[in-house]
């Protein structure tokens, strides 16, 4: 790990923002990444008992996204020791990246900074076959839901209950019943996480901004994979965006790219390309994520072995890959 060259980097950030920072970084290497996940609240609580109280501490994020009630949980975690949360983005929050902002005072936005959209697709044992492999199950995404609905109210002019009803019935024909039951659970559940991280920190007379927020992240957006820039999550989300200064956007930027670099985001995982012509097999390391403060550093860890397929079979991959441990690590 670069550690050497990011202390420096991580040291004049929390001098420029008068702050304790926490890198949170989870990377999207191609065929080996990582997402937001709750194993990640216990490595937390070591930086922050290594920190202490603070009065301002900031997190440094890069993520596609995860679990969506991680971000309740950490955010809470993080404010048992601050009373003032600031989230960095020099590029990536989408998702429950974004959620994690919401319970943030200051969201800090480089230029190339991005949030996304907070409702998920769900999957559970109902959801539907997919067609493609049948012992797989398609997610069903929330908004797709509710926008089948409102495409018969809208769109097909139905409006009568009986045309609703049928339209419904039809749905359920296709869903399983408790399939979309587990749909609405996530529908309510999303935004009652989003409404708790916002009123953290936004007094009692701006619940009707609350509310706003809510909508705008969830039903306006009509995309999942919605890139909301800096100006759009200030001027038309209302979220408390501020731009950071040519000095900190240097800064973050910098060290986004020590971070891409160490965790070779840009070069895919090929397990068939790391097995030398000679080797019948190899053992392997590679770090997919990371937790980092001044006085700690955690990296989330594939083992795993390599081995050739001596008469590999047609379409079948000439290697095997074998992991035989993951999960985070203490590396200092």
């Amino acid at each position: 790990m670069g550690r050497a060259e990011r202390l420096p980097l991580l040291q004049q950030i929390e001098e420029e923002r008068q702050s304790a920072v926490i890198c949170y970084f989870t990377g999207d290497r191609e065929n080996l990444g990582t997402r937001v996940a709750p194993d990640v609240i216990r490595v937390f609580y070591r930086h922050l008992l290594a920190l202490g109280p603070r009065p301002r501490i900031d997190l440094f994020l890069y993520t596609r996204g995860g679990d969506v009630l991680t971000p309740w949980r950490l955010v809470n975690l993080l404010r048992e020791f601050t009373p003032y949360l600031g989230v960095l983005v020099p590029f990536r929050a989408a998702s429950a990246g974004t959620l994690l902002c919401l319970g943030a005072d200051e969201v800090v936005m480089g230029r190339l900074g991005e949030l996304g959209p907070i409702d998920p697709s769900v999957a559970n044992a109902f959801n539907p076959e997919d067609p493609a492999n049948p012992a797989a199950r398609l997610p069903v995404s929330v908004e797709d839901v509710t926008a089948f609905l409102a495409l018969a109210r809208e769109i097909a002019g139905l409006e009568g209950e009986g045309s609703m009803v049928a339209i419904f019935n039809q749905l359920v024909n296709r869903v399983h019943p408790l399939a979309l039951g587990n749909v609405h659970r996530n529908y309510a559940l999303i935004r009652s996480l989003a409404r708790k991280l916002l009123q953290m920190h936004l007094p009692a007379e701006e619940q009707d901004r609350v509310e706003d927020i809510i909508q705008n992240l969830t039903e306006r957006l009509y995309a999942h994979n919605h890139m909301i820039s800096r100006r759009e999550a200030r001027q038309e989300i209302s979220l408390p965006v501020v731009t950071p200064s040519e000095h900190l956007e240097d800064l973050m930027w910098q060290l986004y790219l020590d971070y891409e670099s160490d965790l070779q985001l840009l070069e895919p995982f090929n397990p068939a390309v790391m097995l030398q012509p000679r080797d019948f097999s190899l053992d392997f390391e590679a770090a997919a994520g990371i937790v980092e403060s001044v006085p700690c550093l955690d990296a989330f860890i594939f083992n795993g072995t390599i081995t050739r397929e001596i008469e590999p079979r047609d379409g079948a991959p000439p290697v095997n890959v074998t992991f035989t441990r993951q999960g985070w690590r203490q590396l200092v």
